[in-house]
């Protein structure tokens, strides 16, 4: 067996656009490998340094920073298999689009976008693992796990930032379908709560409509009647956690299979007829492009699943 090299100190000079990056996120893509509470330990211990300085961990990267990266070593990995590698493969098909500046691509229901929560492997995990070359890759905005459709990746930290400015601005306009119980009234268009969002001990996420909480509104317009259902299009304009699907059981309206916030019966009656997930698609969005400057759209198609539940209904 060949005897590995003692891991070395590195002097990283920081590209340009890279600046405004925190250090401990930077050290994550430099660092593979290595668990975050490694990471915040050489933080601490003064073991990395920017321009020969200690610094913190929320300190942001300068362009031309030079960054002392110090030895560490990890556990060798074994050769066997991954059966990641599968999911990574798959994410290749959905998609969408794909540039130096962003990445756009139709997410599958049922994957989280990033790992975290007991999950060691998500989304954005997947694309890293797609793209090892890619030096950046960050999640523009999020989809929840159960959500499947568009979802915007950026492939600089310049495009993230135009991008944010785009969502803080309203400029970004983001529009999802839903399956919800009942007769939508033809006449409601919109739905205004405030929501607030609560956190378990376990770390699940529940959200209500309470005065105290943030101003929230999603606007709504019917694509198809059915007996007992319509589908819906939603466009949030406030992008709060779990909006859509609170805002929708808010107007007595629960997203099918929606296991946090549906409704029991109506659900039971659609797994019967073939779903069983969450019927909730972001199926456009439209942005200001990062580097050309204009408007583009990008539209995911509904998975077979949810195609074949509207074809039974």
């Amino acid at each position: 067996m060949k005897e590995q090299s003692p891991p070395k100190v590195r002097f990283v000079t920081v590209d340009a656009d890279l600046a405004g990056q925190r250090i401990d996120n930077f050290l994550r893509t430099q660092l593979k490998g290595v668990p975050k509470s490694m990471i915040y330990r050489i933080l601490r211990k003064g073991e990395v340094r920017v321009n020969k300085g200690r610094i913190k961990p929320e300190y942001k990267l300068q362009a031309d920073d030079i960054v002392r990266v110090p030895p560490v070593r990890v556990s060798p990995a074994d050769d066997k298999p991954n059966p990641k590698l599968d999911k990574v493969a798959s994410l290749a098909e959905q998609i969408l689009f794909e540039d130096d500046r962003i990445l756009v691509i139709n997410k599958p229901s049922g994957i989280a976008v990033h790992g975290g929560s007991g999950l060691s492997f998500g989304l954005i995990e997947g694309l890293r693992a797609l793209r090892p070359e890619a030096k950046f890759m960050e999640l523009v905005h999020r989809l929840d796990r159960d959500t499947s459709g568009c979802i915007l990746i950026a492939k600089k930290r310049s495009a993230l930032r135009h991008m944010h400015e785009q969502l803080r601005d309203g400029q970004m306009d983001k529009r999802y379908q839903a399956l919800v119980q009942g007769e939508w009234p033809e006449n409601r268009f919109k739905v205004k709560a405030p929501l607030q969002k609560n956190v378990l001990q376990s770390g699940e996420r529940l959200v209500n409509v309470n005065e105290a909480g943030k101003p929230s509104e999603t606007r709504y317009r019917i694509l198809s009647q059915f007996a007992g259902a319509t589908l819906v299009e939603a466009s949030p304009i406030t992008g709060r956690t779990h909006q859509i699907r609170v805002h929708c059981l808010h107007a007595g309206h629960p997203i099918a299979c929606d296991t946090k916030y549906g409704d029991a019966q109506f659900d039971e009656k659609m797994r019967k007829l073939g779903l069983n997930r969450l019927f909730l698609h972001a199926s456009s969005i439209r942005f200001i492009h990062p580097k050309s400057g204009e408007p583009v759209t990008f539209t995911a198609p509904l998975d077979n699943q949810l195609c074949r539940i509207l074809d039974t209904l």
